[in-house]
């Protein structure tokens, strides 16, 4: 189990992230548009620099809905692979078995 702090500083950062997504797409339209004159472009930067980094994509770690464990951890089913390992040996996930050879 990952520390209680570590996942709910992920939590926050997701929070951050889906409440000022669409102003930093704002933002970065402006900046990347180079018909826009200099002065506007630059200030826009300076607006997109002020806002908190914990508010960008990039910040957010993707972990276990299960146990938080930030390693091995499959993207589609958001499970790492201990939690998947044990939930199919449970039977909780139908088609699952154990392999044998």
């Amino acid at each position: 189990m990952a520390k209680l702090s570590s996942i709910n500083k992920n939590n926050r950062r997701i929070k951050l992230y889906e409440k000022l997504s669409n102003k930093r797409k704002k933002l970065k339209l402006i900046i990347m548009n180079k018909k826009l004159p200099l002065e506007e472009r630059f200030k826009a930067q300076q607006k997109l620099s002020n806002l908190p980094r914990n508010s960008a994509k990039n910040r957010i770690r993707n972990r276990c809905q299960i146990t938080g464990r930030p390693h091995g951890v499959y993207r589609k089913l958001k499970i790492s692979r201990i939690a998947l390992r044990k939930l199919g040996l449970e039977g909780k996930i139908p088609g699952m078995v154990k392999s044998s050879w």
